[in-house]
């Protein structure tokens, strides 16, 4: 019998594997890329610590956005004279901090006072140089001061503004008295210097009475700041004599 060859194999191809599924492409950042985001936020970590690293910059960043020093109400029909004309206040108070100009900004804004509105102070004073920029702004806006609180009816009670909280009374227009408030006055010094601590006081007057002139008060209250460290409590007559309050003294 004639001898069969045996069949022969087919050689098999090399199959080329399957296709994955496709799939998102994910970002993979590089080595450089990371490195470039932690200096980036490295250095604005450092920089965030080093503003709030200081007292004087974490007074303000506390007093303007942590806890203001303080607090402020409008009043819709706030009637000094009793004339029956009421009209728009913002009342004021407590102790003036390291942001409070800021802050008084906003709160004048917000009000929407317009000129001859009245703002309704009770301070026992504070931050001298944000007080004498919030008497710019009141001055700015053309508005009037007083002293004193306010009850549920828009009546004024009587109140008091001493220390730094009487340059900010000063910036305003018409500065008006309330019977029974009061306004103290003292010596101002920068805490800052230790050394010529007499100099540091004369500069510092030196400003405040750049200031008062500015605002049209005498510079007899700047002598009258000068003479004491304590508080002085400055009479009705002597006030309007300094030109201090400009409207007479009203009842409240």
């Amino acid at each position: 019998m004639p001898r069969v060859p045996p069949p022969q194999q087919q050689q098999s191809r090399p199959q080329s594997p399957p296709p994955e599924p496709e799939r998102a492409e994910r970002w993979r950042p590089s080595l450089m890329t990371i490195a470039f985001a932690v200096l980036l936020f490295g250095g604005l970590g450092i920089r965030a610590y080093k503003d709030l690293s200081t007292p004087e910059a974490w007074s303000y960043w506390k007093d303007l956005y942590v806890s203001p020093s303080m607090s402020a109400e409008v009043i819709d029909n706030l009637d000094p004279d009793k004339s029956g004309r009421g009209r728009k206040a913002l009342a004021i108070s407590g102790k003036i901090g390291a942001a409070s100009a800021s802050w008084f900004r906003d709160q004048v804004a917000q009000a929407k006072l317009q000129p001859g509105d009245i703002v309704l102070m009770s301070s026992p004073g504070g931050n001298l140089s944000q007080s004498m920029i919030m008497g710019e702004v009141i001055r700015a806006h053309g508005l009037t001061t007083a002293v004193g609180t306010a009850d549920a009816d828009g009546r004024i009670k009587p109140s008091y503004c001493a220390s730094a909280c009487v340059t900010a009374y000063a910036g305003g227009k018409v500065r008006m008295g309330i019977e029974g408030s009061r306004l103290g006055v003292h010596r101002f010094s920068s805490p800052k210097v230790r050394d010529d601590a007499e100099a540091s006081a004369q500069r510092t007057m030196g400003y405040v009475l750049t200031y008062m002139t500015k605002m049209g008060v005498s510079s007899a209250v700047v002598e009258a700041m000068s003479a004491t460290e304590k508080i002085r409590w400055l009479g009705a007559s002597e006030a309007s004599t300094m030109n201090l309050v400009t409207d007479p003294v009203r009842k409240s």
